[in-house]
């Protein structure tokens, strides 16, 4: 039996895949002339007030973190090997490798991106295929990169919130940390969207691993925000976890429609007084569907969405990765693979999206009126 099988899940039911969630809006856009906005299949929960303070931040502000997710097709919820789009399991460690150092310098030469998230599980990890996916962690880092390496449950009945199986993770988080534990461009995220906990059993599961593995540098470990990484007021208020950065989800579908403004003050009460700590290792939108992030569109709720955040993340000196900088037929892709399947490149899909990204990393300029 599986750890955690007996609590109650307390968001109450299993979130959608980015796709379907992108597929049902998109539906509703492309009916309205890209002006009103489905109802959302699912919802965070909004957080009760920050604390006054921000324990243990690593430095002054998280700006240095400039990132994208670099995805499997399936959401990264899988019960097999990971395969990140453009890449293949039945690729060599040398092909894999040369394949991610393509993509990662267009992820750079693209967006100006210096930071990429990337997937695990036991599945990729204790078996024969770490070799090679190896190689996507070491050629990230070989091109300065910063690497955030997440863990991800299954799918199916395996994605509940829940660490699937303790008596496998375990084993795959020694694996990484003994091969990544001297990178410094190699960040440790215990678990990705912990939603089947409450935020007290989170956050003890998240000591525990700073305890188990204390050799990591606490400013090189990334502890998710509680449920789906939708706030980090919980976290950042424990002493326990104190050194470390924490990460937030955010997203757009979370409302059916919300103002600009509202989103600001959606976004804010989530960090509360973290911003020194926090990144936001996931948010996105519609990429794919010709919205144009450079205009002010007040009717738009995705446009709204957008803009909001980014500018929030600037104000605020924040790091943020976009979900997803690539991966196969997702509408919120902000790249797509160009280029031959053993010397993949990437394209934009959206150069107002790209911009937003940039504004809310320090470049840029703004969105005028």
């Amino acid at each position: 039996m599986r750890k955690g099988k007996l609590m109650r899940n307390v968001l109450g039911g299993e979130r959608p895949s980015h796709r379907l969630r992108a597929a049902l809006v998109a539906l509703a856009i492309a009916a309205t002339s890209g002006t009103a906005v489905a109802a959302s299949p699912a919802s965070a929960s909004t957080p009760a007030p920050a604390p006054a303070f921000a324990h243990g931040a690593p430095g002054k502000d998280t700006t240095q973190f400039k990132g994208v997710n670099w995805a499997d097709p399936r959401d990264n919820f899988a019960d097999d090997l990971l395969q990140l789009s453009g890449l293949s399991t039945h690729d060599s460690y040398r092909q894999t490798y040369n394949k991610a150092s393509r993509i990662i310098s267009a992820f750079r030469a693209n967006l100006g991106a210096n930071t990429v998230r990337l997937p695990i599980n036991p599945y990729t990890v204790n078996g024969s295929y770490w070799k090679s996916y190896r190689g996507v962690i070491d050629a990230a880092s070989d091109k300065g990169f910063k690497v955030i390496v997440s863990y991800w449950e299954g799918t199916g009945a395996q994605k509940d919130g829940f660490i699937d199986d303790t008596a496998t993770y375990w084993p795959m988080w020694n694996r990484v940390v003994k091969a990544y534990n001297k990178d410094s461009h190699v960040y440790f995220e215990p678990m990705n969207e912990p939603h089947g906990y409450t935020d007290t059993q989170w956050a003890d599961i998240a000591a525990k691993w700073l305890a188990t593995y204390k050799s990591v540098p606490r400013k090189q470990v990334f502890v998710s925000g509680a449920g789906y990484n939708d706030h980090v007021t919980s976290v950042c208020a424990d002493p326990r976890l104190k050194g470390t950065y924490l990460s937030l989800h955010h997203y757009g579908f979370w409302k059916d429609y919300a103002t600009y403004d509202q989103w600001v003050a959606d976004l804010k009460v989530r960090i509360g007084a973290c911003a020194n700590r926090t990144v936001a290792d996931e948010f996105g939108a519609f990429m794919t569907t010709g919205l144009d992030y450079n205009k002010k569109t007040p009717d738009n709720n995705f446009i709204n969405y957008m803009q909001a955040v980014t500018d929030t993340f600037r104000e605020l000196k924040m790091g943020s990765v976009y979900w997803p900088g690539l991966r196969t037929d997702d509408m919120y892709s902000i790249q797509t693979l160009t280029g031959t399947t053993n010397r993949p490149w990437l394209a934009t899909t959206n150069q107002s999206g790209a911009d937003r990204l940039a504004w809310g990393w320090g470049r840029g300029k703004p969105v005028k009126g």
